[in-house]
């Protein structure tokens, strides 16, 4: 006998005379196929009297936790797994798809975009040097002009500039290039250990609602952000600390009344102008401390929320400003820099100075306000000295840390994204590790996705 009962007829079973709608297919499967919108409710029990499957839980001994081994069922199998949808990750994902690898991408949060999305970090600097040019292109450029035809998308988009992003018109349009790539992907789940054998990476364990599960890959992009992955798999890497702060947004600036506010001081932290007319982004530096700390991240976390909350109440008690209210914090916690990876090569600030050519570069770097000239990639800086089929693309590549605040840009996180999930593809093709690659290969495939090499 069927489990499923929709919602007509449980109205019906209480008594109640009303009509609702009901979802025409029974079980969970049908109703996650159905097309999104308005529907009845329906419920269905998949399994009475279930538990764990695979279960090996830890047990706490002499005053030590011990976790038994166990087998780890395999999620899925692929070329080129990309770890984290950040910019740079969407980029990766992108680039290794149209260069004819099977992709799978996973990231922890419901949605694409990393700190430039949930994070609310909107604006978009790093591309432009000296004279207006801009240095960044390939997959994030075509993103930005694929925003251009969204309405209410972007602000600010012009030669020279830094335009502003809408959070939720870029998670849109990620997830429509994500598809329209044919990318596999898996939302809510965290990357929490690599597969390995010997010096070589062979996937990554992820943790979700499931439980924790396997993907099998040939070459690993990790896109965390933290260098999880790579830092699983035993790469060296530098551990940094770095300002820490939270990104809100404020509304109503449309309605400030100005006549009553010009007789008192402007408030503070207002913040920067968005695509939503009356509403600014507030961006925070916070302090300087270690972002792989679960204490501090956690103090962080309570302290700036309740500082953004207070200093609003504050620019609301200002003549003028009585309509300004709290429209979000983000969900995301601006995590700056935290691990830099060991790479066969490095980004530094005298090879900037120095207007150094890598017969290796991938990339080219901007400015974050065009005040000098471009500075190149080497494609050593995505590859770790000691651990193979894995690669670096984002904030955790291997640099100095004077270059940090310029690699860590979101323009920059695209270009290495879409470096490293070129290479990972073509190195898939050819059988061979991410660090035998031929790079004149990857060089050649990022100009036909329109990336700029200098």
């Amino acid at each position: 006998m069927s489990q499923s009962i929709s919602r007509r007829e449980w109205l019906r079973m209480i008594g109640y005379s009303g009509v609702a709608a009901g979802v025409g297919a029974a079980g969970s499967e049908a109703v996650a196929a159905a097309a999104p919108g308005e529907s009845g409710f329906q419920r269905s029990i998949i399994a009475e009297h279930a538990t764990e499957a695979n279960r090996a839980s830890p047990t706490f001994a002499g005053g030590r936790v011990l976790q038994p081994a166990r087998e780890l069922p395999i999620l899925h199998t692929t070329d080129v797994l990309v770890v984290g949808g950040g910019p740079a990750g969407v980029c990766a994902a992108i680039a290794a798809r149209r260069a004819g690898a099977d992709v799978t991408i996973v990231e922890r949060y419901g949605h694409f975009g990393g700190l430039w999305t949930g994070g609310l970090v909107l604006l978009v600097i790093g591309h432009i040097v000296t004279g207006g040019k801009q240095v960044c292109q390939g997959i994030g450029e075509e993103m930005m002009r694929r925003a251009e035809k969204l309405d209410g998308a972007i602000i600010d988009r012009r030669p020279g500039q830094g335009p502003t992003i809408d959070a939720e018109a870029l998670k849109y349009l990620m997830v429509e290039m994500i598809e329209e790539a044919g990318v596999k992907v898996y939302l809510h789940c965290w990357g929490v250990d690599a597969i390995v054998d010997g010096s070589k990476v062979q996937g990554a364990v992820f943790e979700s609602k499931a439980g924790r599960q396997a993907v099998i890959a040939k070459n690993v992009v990790d896109s965390t952000g933290d260098g999880d992955l790579f830092a699983a798999a035993g790469a060296g890497f530098t551990h940094c600390s770095h300002n820490i702060g939270l990104v809100s947004r404020i509304g109503n600036l449309d309605r400030v009344d100005s006549a009553r506010a010009a007789g008192a001081p402007k408030p503070r932290h207002l913040g920067r102008r968005t695509p939503v007319p009356g509403v600014n982004w507030v961006n925070m530096t916070g302090p300087e401390v270690d972002g792989l700390d679960l204490d501090v991240l956690t103090r962080m976390e309570m302290n700036h929320r309740k500082f953004i909350w207070r200093n609003t109440q504050k620019t609301r008690a200002t003549p003028g400003y009585e309509k300004v209210y709290l429209v979000e914090t983000a969900p995301q916690l601006g995590v700056r820099i935290t691990r830099i990876l060991d790479g066969l090569n490095a980004v530094t600030l005298d090879n900037l100075k120095a207007n150094t050519r890598f017969k290796d570069v991938i990339g080219v770097g901007g400015a974050s306000g065009g005040n000098h000239q471009e500075w190149q990639i080497p494609y050593g800086a995505l590859v770790p000295k000691t651990v193979d089929n894995v690669l670096a693309a984002g904030r955790c590549i291997s640099m100095e840390l004077r270059m940090c605040d310029l690699v860590r840009l979101i323009p920059n996180c695209f270009v290495t994204g879409h470096a490293a999930g070129v290479a990972a593809a073509v190195a898939a093709a050819d059988g061979c590790t991410p660090r035998e690659v031929e790079v004149p290969k990857v060089q050649r495939v990022l100009k036909e996705q329109e990336a700029y090499l200098g």
